[in-house]
């Protein structure tokens, strides 16, 4: 969808185990720092679009999550609307808000996705994990799952993790068998975003690894390591979006526009057929008339290792099949022709799910407006942006890839 709508500011916590804050506290703090660097108060909020993932299993709170937590700053009245929608809840409350203020029914609009995931009682988290697919088929995915783990050297079953990680398991193995990708070339991705990681002060984890470090860390299905899987966190990250009229009055020197974006929910499709990133992809990019290639800086979706360098064909960067060999050029580090996954991506930033989609936004409009310090692409002008979670049919269940530019 083409949208006339502007990133007028952004912000995001830290992303990390917070044992004692929950989503007053963590949603607070984001939209605060958004509204700020938007230059406007509270009050000119008109609408806001509120994304989580998990707030009724892990936090016991249902239904009014957004409202609870804007009522806790003394934002109310105004419409606040829920978005739940597995991993792709901020990217779906990103776009939402996009979609109202092209519309021009509001001038201003929050987009917010906040995420309490981490528990005590690591049973909740793995539940809400599970919940994210048909629970009717959820046995005999699970069985399934655990014999194909312990037949390819998992350390345990597929209960005690989450079965994503499983699943992508399962991808790559079909992926080295296919193409000849190897496991070092999956290890490459986790070196390089813990590189980019280093030099984000909100990512979770910010040491650097080496490819051998990946590599020698603990095993969880094979042949994923600890360091190739997405960890458990906690965190929010909210951007403020306003229409060109308001972006002219508040005098934006470096408006980020959303150039396009678009989004498919999973289904049952043949084999050789579009999948939900091919799609999304190939749509956003007709839609802004350029090329995956044109990108100056791209954040993947990578909850596991695999899941980039498989990404990178889905979007368009390499022929299918090729990505292993891209990640091994370098092209997609810092000082690359295309560097990925700036801010350490999901696999070192964090992933705490319904605030990622919007932690992707956050970071793409710092690069486009040269404020990303250290981990600055020189000279970014355009940006794109893929997420997506949940399994539906033989597909994620909710998928959005959105191209940003200035």
């Amino acid at each position: 969808m083409k949208f006339k709508a502007n990133i007028a500011g952004v912000g995001m916590t830290r992303f990390m185990k917070y044992p004692d804050k929950g989503l007053k506290e963590l949603g607070s703090e984001a939209v605060q720092l958004a509204v700020a660097d938007a230059g406007l108060e509270l009050k000119d909020l008109e609408a806001a679009y509120v994304g989580n993932y998990a707030g009724g299993l892990v936090a016991d709170q249902h239904s009014i999550r957004g409202q609870v937590v804007l009522n806790s700053m003394g934002v109310g009245k105004i419409p606040i609307i829920n978005v739940e929608n597995a991993c792709a809840s901020g990217s779906t409350a990103f776009y939402q808000a996009c979609a109202m203020v092209t519309s021009g029914l509001h001038d201003v609009v929050l987009a917010l996705g906040v995420e309490k995931i981490s528990h005590e009682d690591k049973s909740k988290t793995f539940a809400a994990f599970a919940g994210a697919m048909d629970v009717d088929e959820l046995k005999t995915m699970i069985a399934d799952l655990a014999k194909k783990a312990q037949e390819n050297g998992s350390v345990e079953g597929a209960g005690g993790r989450s079965m994503f990680m499983d699943i992508y398991a399962s991808a790559a193995r079909a992926h080295m068998e296919r193409y000849g990708t190897t496991k070092e070339q999956f290890a490459m991705v986790s070196a390089k975003n813990s590189f980019h990681g280093s030099l984000n002060p909100n990512a979770q984890f910010q040491e650097v690894l080496s490819v051998e470090d990946v590599l020698n860390d603990r095993l969880i299905v094979d042949p994923l390591t600890r360091c190739m899987c997405s960890p458990i966190g906690d965190g929010a990250a909210a951007a403020v979006i306003v229409s060109d009229k308001k972006a002219r009055e508040l005098g934006i020197e470096k408006p980020v526009h959303v150039v396009s974006s678009v989004m498919h929910s999973g289904w049952d499709h043949a084999l050789g057929e579009l999948d939900t990133v091919q799609l999304c992809a190939t749509e956003a990019l007709a839609e802004a008339g350029v090329g995956a290639n044109d990108m100056d800086v791209i954040e993947l979706h990578d909850a596991s290792a695999p899941a980039e360098i498989i990404g990178y064909e889905a979007i368009g960067l390499c022929p299918k099949g090729e990505g292993g060999k891209l990640i091994e050029s370098g092209a997609t580090k810092l000082g690359g022709r295309i560097p990925v996954n700036t801010s350490g991506g999901l696999l070192r930033k964090g992933h705490p799910v319904g605030a990622t989609g919007l932690a992707q936004i956050h970071e793409l409009t710092l690069q486009l407006q040269g404020r990303a310090g250290k981990r600055q692409v020189e000279g970014a002008k355009l940006a794109l942006a893929q997420n997506g979670g949940g399994k539906s049919g033989n597909d994620a269940a909710a998928m959005i890839v959105t191209i940003l530019g200035i």
